[in-house]
């Protein structure tokens, strides 16, 4: 058949696309271009993608280079199958005229046409479907950016912030009136000096509330912020690359898998660790990929699916193709597939649910309607892994029960946690002394008690190590309520003892724990110390010499006294006394 003849032929004679390009010799070549056009671009697209991972920018500004790689290559497969689409339509390629025959025929060079304008438009639709989710992330980035300049104003100021940059940025101002809880002469006497405003500054009434306000000293502290944390990042960088981390090598950018933490997941880890500084090569590398790994996608994650799968549709209905009869045909197949997939979709969006609403996340402590006290392992779409604290069991339970369960958690927006030790003494000891020794021990255990990297497990007002002229290592931050500690409590008269209760406030849940142990130990040696006598939790009938013991006791006593001058009772027995 000729060529002439050939390009007369209606488009229902074309049932291929082989038959199509065996009309014209110019649509092969034109076919050929486009084919190794697109090989190219993906060629060039590949040695792109990895020098944009290895440059400084990619760790600096993820999302725009996220964008960038993902623009770049469909902008030029558009370019060239569009370029191809207007030599065939102007003629200028094939050298030849379309020709139309009737009203319905149409001829193979419109048929290429339209394949090519199908090509453009399912390129444009998955590019779209992929730039939207990123600029979504974008907006929940800034929005998580200022939730934690927000964290930053509440505890005045990060760890590794340089120079105290919260008092740059703001002045505390007195109130005008006397605070509730201080006297008037206590109050001028704390304005006349630089300490007494710090003081007035972290003060919290007995409600819990602060006093005063601040005010800018800049036009925008957010700002302002925002760039101190971008040298943070800088420095992080810079440590990464020059070798001076902990690995003690130089980690190059682009590495698979990844080393350097870009700076939306530097940021992430340091709002999961409480801000803490981030240190170089402190994790292993691939480490922020592992992380995700089984995390289901999130709704903006879907999000391109449904797009894609909408231009799909769309480019079907054009080329004609009755979507009735499409959904008919496949209406079947989604209602089994929905009944089949029943039980993981419910686990799905409850996940989903979980991670919007931060019920909890990876690495707090919960405990569950049943019983079960441990920390959140891992969250999949199927099950939640829920390690128990002493790494004796691991609870599995199906995502879709822990929606409308009662869960209690001890980590999320929990500051003061009591760490309580019980202890019964002889009734043939002093209250008042024991309570003093008491507290002796409280002072004790609060410099004492610090936890391997040598930070202090029990809350205070001010850490101890400043007294020492050394940095605070954190024990005195976030206190948003007015606590002196610590706290003895006279619970009970039992069978054979006095029972007293020792509270300190430790800075979370699990520090309680090791904090108890050490304070039963020094408990142990000031009563060796001081006499004073546990009895046996059993019940005897006595027989002893209690005179013999009562001139033993006495023997001590001066000393005892002496701990109450020096310490105090705390709180034991105050009260007004006076009738309304």
């Amino acid at each position: 058949m000729a060529e002439e003849e050939l390009s007369q032929i209606s488009v229902g004679e074309f049932e291929t696309v082989s038959q199509l390009l065996a009309s014209s010799e110019s649509l092969q070549f034109a076919f050929m271009i486009m084919i190794v056009g697109i090989i190219g671009i993906v060629i060039g697209y590949r040695k792109f993608s990895f020098w944009v991972g290895s440059q400084k920018f990619y760790y600096k500004r993820p999302h725009f280079s996220r964008f960038l790689r993902r623009a770049v290559l469909p902008f030029f497969a558009i370019a060239l199958i569009t370029a191809i689409n207007v030599h065939i339509q102007t003629g200028i390629l094939l050298g030849e005229d379309i020709a139309i025959i009737g009203d319905e025929d149409i001829s193979p060079q419109e048929i290429f046409a339209k394949i090519l304008n199908t090509f453009n438009i399912l390129v444009i639709g998955y590019t779209v479907s992929h730039l939207i989710p990123i600029a979504l992330t974008k907006r929940d980035k800034s929005s998580l950016e200022k939730e934690d300049f927000d964290a930053w104003f509440e505890i005045r100021g990060f760890v590794d912030d340089d120079n105290d940059l919260f008092h740059k940025l703001y002045k505390w101002v007195p109130p005008k009136i006397t605070p509730e809880d201080l006297t008037e002469e206590e109050f001028q006497e704390m304005l006349k000096s630089e300490e007494g405003m710090k003081q007035l500054e972290e003060f919290r009434t007995i409600k819990g509330n602060p006093i005063g306000g601040y005010e800018k000293l800049v036009d925008n502290p957010f700002e302002e912020w925002k760039k101190s944390e971008r040298q943070k990042y800088e420095k992080y960088y810079q440590n990464c690359i020059t070798g001076h981390n902990q690995s003690g090598r130089k980690l190059r950018p682009g590495a698979k898998p990844d080393e350097i933490f870009p700076i939306d997941v530097w940021r992430e880890e340091k709002r999961t660790h409480s801000y803490e500084p981030i240190i170089p090569s402190n994790r292993p590398p691939g480490y922020a990929k592992k992380k995700r790994e089984g995390i289901p996608r999130s709704a903006k994650q879907i999000l391109p699916i449904g797009i894609f799968i909408a231009t799909i549709l769309g480019v079907v209905a054009w080329w004609g193709v009755d979507l009735i009869v499409l959904a008919t045909a496949t209406g079947g197949l989604a209602i089994g597939l929905g009944l089949a997939l029943q039980e993981t979709m419910q686990n799905y969006f409850a996940y989903i649910f979980i991670r919007k609403d931060k019920i909890f996340v990876e690495g707090e402590r919960v405990k569950l309607d049943t019983g079960y006290n441990g920390y959140v392992h891992k969250i999949t779409p199927r099950v939640t892994y829920v390690r128990d604290a002493l790494n004796e069991s691991m609870a599995i339970i199906p995502t879709r029960q822990l929606v409308n369960a009662q869960i209690v958690n001890y980590t999320q927006g929990v500051k003061m946690v009591p760490a309580i030790v019980d202890v019964g003494v002889s009734y043939l000891n002093d209250p008042k002394q024991v309570s003093a020794i008491l507290v002796k021990v409280g002072k004790r255990a609060m410099k004492e008690v610090v936890d391997g990297k040598g930070r202090h497990l029990i809350r205070q007002r001010r850490c101890p190590y400043l007294d020492n002229n050394k940095p605070s290592c954190g024990c005195d931050k976030d206190i948003h309520i007015d606590i002196n500690q610590p706290v003895v409590r006279f619970n009970q008269f039992n069978d054979s003892s006095l029972d007293f209760s020792l509270w300190v406030y430790v800075r979370d849940y699990g520090a309680q724990f090791k904090t108890k142990t050490d304070m039963r130990i020094i408990m142990y040696e000031e009563f060796k110390r001081y006499d004073i006598r546990i009895p046996w939790p059993i019940r005897t009938v006595y027989q002893g010499d209690e005179k013999r013991e009562q001139e033993e006791i006495d023997r001590l006593k001066e000393d005892r006294k002496k701990v109450i001058d020096e310490y105090g009772i705390g709180d034991l027995g105050r009260g007004s006394g006076e009738d309304e």
